[in-house]
């Protein structure tokens, strides 16, 4: 199990973490470009991209492949 969560990029990542990190690197237009959400394209906050994140799995899943990415670049 140790050695699983090792290899796994989003061990230990909390979801603002990787969202704050992704904004930084892409900025909002270039998020909602790859994700086309509401929440990245008008009027897009931390907060409520964290909410919409939370109660969308199709969405976070595709947020985390992003970030998998970028890390892996």
């Amino acid at each position: 199990m140790r050695e699983h969560s090792a290899n796994d990029p989003l061990h230990g990542v909390t979801l603002e973490k990787l969202l704050t990190e992704l904004v930084e690197h892409h900025g909002w237009d270039g998020l909602a470009d790859r994700v086309p959400v509401r929440c990245f394209q008008f009027d897009p906050s931390i907060k409520s991209s964290l909410t919409f994140l939370r109660k969308t799995p199709w969405a976070r899943t595709k947020v985390e492949a992003l970030y998998v990415e970028l890390k892996r670049a």
